[in-house]
């Protein structure tokens, strides 16, 4: 094999497209699959994959130290490419201590088992942290995060996440360990975990069920398909600087209540129902608490730098997931049939 890669994470909604493209696109690499398999975690997002000859699965946590040294020396990677992440805004307001271990201490964990494999022999070598457009904060009704935006993370998710960023900066600059990183926006698409807005909506349109809208619904988010922000993460790591770092977002911004909207006509349209019918389950619930206003991402660095740039229209992307959820069913009862319905019923039922 011509390198070994290290995935983590890579059983979940983003890293399964990563792991997919990669294991397909380099025959020749090796990738190695390290994934806890909680409960956003499985590894039906990857049986199209599971057998290939260059693709190995192992299930492991990035917090325990020992057993993520011993994976480094038995694989030896080349390059890591680091997704493992609590990731979810509302998790991190009930349960702040589970997203400062997995995000904090695994990231340290992983910084250190490459920089203690690799020592000085640095040549082909890269450590690749995907991190998110919330280290920034909140911004007004104009302008932009760009790679120089002041970190000002607002909830326990997005302050363990800028604690992580500054982790992999400091061991760039310490131990010169090569290091890349990126900041993405929202990401859509098939195999997302439903407790994330639009598989959420998606789900409960389809069986006629309230779709819970924060506040007046009027925070604005940048939305990515996710097949393109794999696609920004091969360019970046194959071709991006050492100890930069790329902001990653789809120029696309729309308010949640909008969003909801259009997603509602596209379910009446696939599900033969008549206009207008499925905005009816539109319920507004309390705001969540640290609610950031807006956030839009300035990816035009890596776009002149690398000549990245999203393939999909999003109501060409929204589309395009809602038939793929229509046409998996099985893959999300399965789904919502566990430890979720619990979840689901924990934060909405109440407010």
């Amino acid at each position: 094999m011509k390198k070994t890669i290290l995935i983590t994470g890579g059983a979940g909604f983003i890293g399964s497209h990563v792991v997919r493209l990669m294991v397909t696109k380099y025959p020749d690499y090796r990738i190695i699959n390290l994934d806890a398999l909680t409960y956003a975690g499985n590894l039906e997002n990857l049986r199209d994959i599971e057998d290939r000859p260059n693709y190995t699965f192992i299930k492991g946590d990035i917090t325990d130290e020992k057993a993520l040294h011993q994976l480094f020396e038995t694989y030896r990677p080349d390059g890591v490419i680091h997704l493992a992440a609590e990731s979810h805004v509302d998790r991190s307001i009930s349960d702040p201590l589970s997203f400062i271990r997995t995000n904090i201490i695994g990231t340290v964990n992983l910084l250190n088992a490459a920089r203690d494999l690799w020592g000085s022999d640095l040549n082909g070598k890269r450590f690749y942290h995907i991190s998110t457009d919330e280290v920034y904060g909140s911004l007004g009704s104009t302008g932009y995060f760009t790679e120089e935006t002041a970190y000002d993370p607002r909830s326990p998710y997005s302050a363990s996440k800028a604690s992580s960023d500054h982790m992999v900066r400091a061991w760039y600059h310490t131990y010169k360990l090569p290091v890349v990183i990126s900041n993405c926006s929202n990401n859509y698409g098939p195999n997302q975990f439903p407790e994330k807005l639009i598989p959420l909506a998606i789900n409960n349109i389809r069986n006629k069920k309230p779709i819970p809208v924060y506040g007046k619904g009027d925070n604005i988010r940048d939305w990515l398909y996710v097949e393109d922000h794999a696609n920004a993460i091969d360019l970046i790591f194959h071709t991006g600087k050492i100890g930069e770092t790329y902001n990653i977002g789809g120029n696309n911004e729309w308010t949640n209540i909008a969003l909801i909207r259009k997603l509602c006509q596209i379910m009446d349209k696939a599900l033969n129902r008549k206009p207008g019918e499925s905005e009816k389950l539109i319920t507004f619930v309390k705001d969540r608490a640290g609610h950031d206003k807006r956030y839009a991402i300035d990816s035009s660095k890596l776009m002149n730098e690398l000549g990245w740039k999203p393939s999909l229209q999003f109501e060409e992307g929204l589309e395009k997931t809602v038939n793929w959820y229509l046409n998996n069913e099985e893959w999300l009862n399965n789904i919502i049939s566990g430890d979720y319905a619990k979840y689901y019923a924990q934060q909405y039922d109440n407010r």
